[in-house]
């Protein structure tokens, strides 16, 4: 029941994060957080570690939290790196995509289209579906647990891209791109697609935040 309470806080949590119902700048304590959401401190502090663990948080003072600035090095830094290890995980999986797993993503692209944009982290767990759907070929389990800690890192972004940056339909129109290229066994083409998606994604974020005071 413990873990159910904490699973659900989090989310709630995150939610309020990507709507601005948590103010930035400003120490999140413990106490007052267990009052605001009725409930105990101990699923506060495990949620709030969870999140401080995939980079929503950091620690501010000796007992509190405070939200993790979006900013453009961060973003640069999470690009850059997805751009040298996705690839290679890519390549991997490869040669193990078959039909159903074809079939699979672009189950996961239909639910992208008709949830709202403005859900950020029900675009970014499907976003993640579908990369994850086609990395899981590759069995490589070190790789890829790699690859999954970089997504939790880059949730927040990559949701804050699809929906102020309106990315949205030009990342469906990659991810299309892609699963064409894998279909047609153009795999050269498939690992260009997927460098300029993680790419052309990060660096206009980056841009972005660079002009935000």
């Amino acid at each position: 029941m413990h873990n159910v309470k904490t699973q659900n806080l989090y989310q709630q949590l995150k939610q309020d994060i990507v709507c601005g119902k948590l103010p930035e700048k400003t120490a999140l304590k413990q106490a007052e957080l267990a009052e605001q959401y009725g409930v105990s401190r101990i699923p506060i502090r495990d949620a709030l570690q969870r999140l401080k663990n995939e980079g929503w948080l950091v620690a501010h003072g000796k007992s509190s939290v405070m939200l993790r600035p979006l900013n453009a090095n961060d973003a640069e830094d999470l690009y850059l790196m997805r751009l040298q290890i996705e690839p290679m995980l890519f390549d991997h999986a490869l040669g193990n995509i078959n039909f159903q797993t074809l079939g699979k993503a672009r189950d996961i692209l239909q639910q992208l289209q008709v949830t709202s944009p403005d859900d950020m982290l029900l675009n970014g767990e499907l976003n993640w579906q579908f990369h994850r759907c086609l990395y899981l070929p590759a069995s490589r389990p070190v790789l890829f647990d790699t690859v999954a800690q970089m997504h939790l890192l880059c949730a927040r972004y990559i949701g804050f891209q699809e929906t102020t940056l309106d990315h949205f339909s030009h990342s469906q129109q990659e991810h299309e791109a892609l699963l064409n290229a894998i279909n047609e066994k153009q795999y050269e083409l498939a690992d260009t697609i997927l460098k300029q998606h993680i790419r052309s994604a990060g660096e206009k974020l980056v841009q972005y935040l660079s002009t935000m005071p």
